[in-house]
């Protein structure tokens, strides 16, 4: 009961103290996107934003541990990324490399991005966010012809084509659209 009056505390206080904010959007809205953390962190750093975002979709550091983007964002192992050279410079390299390290699944709060860090704590850490066991299970009755047979989306890796807010961290449910399959629920 204690921590029940606690959390009712600091809710009347933090709606007391964005009085300006909710002139421009509804109380509801404002409290939906505080109960939306259950996600992962939206990229916010310029940097990764062009360097990754240039080639594919720029993968937020909360889908992996900080383990994997450590070993992804090496100098070396940029010079052969998937197939592809992804060298940068040294300062540029750095500065992505402490947002990763930042935001990793393992440092953040975010529900989905812990459940991520559960899901990776132990073992080899994955190079590829499908290789994430808490990945594998969320999308394991989607049908393949839905996935590889599908020509807008071709692999899991294109988060994007799917997950309809992904660019901003969301992967609900509810925000899922497979292309080419407008009706298919799971």
């Amino acid at each position: 009961m204690h921590n029940k009056m606690k959390s009712m505390i600091l809710l009347a206080a933090l709606l007391g103290a964005t009085g300006a904010a909710q002139a421009e959007e509804s109380v509801w809205t404002w409290l939906g996107s505080i109960w939306r953390q259950n996600e992962v962190n939206a990229v916010s750093n310029a940097a990764w934003q062009e360097e990754c975002g240039s080639c594919h979709f720029a993968y937020q550091p909360g889908l992996l541990p900080t383990q994997s983007w450590d070993k992804l964002l090496d100098a070396k192992a940029l010079e052969d990324h998937f197939g592809e050279n992804a060298e940068l410079d040294a300062d540029t390299l750095k500065e992505v490399q402490a947002f990763a390290q930042e935001n990793a699944a393992d440092k953040s709060w975010y529900k989905r991005a812990r459940k991520i860090a559960k899901a990776t704590e132990n073992g080899e850490a994955p190079l590829r966010i499908t290789e994430v066991r808490y990945i594998k299970r969320k999308h394991n009755e989607i049908p393949e012809k839905m996935i590889k047979g599908n020509k807008d989306v071709k692999s899991l890796s294109y988060c994007d084509a799917c997950h309809t807010q992904a660019k901003k961290g969301v992967f609900d449910e509810d925000t899922v659209r497979i292309p080419n399959y407008p009706d298919w629920e799971d």
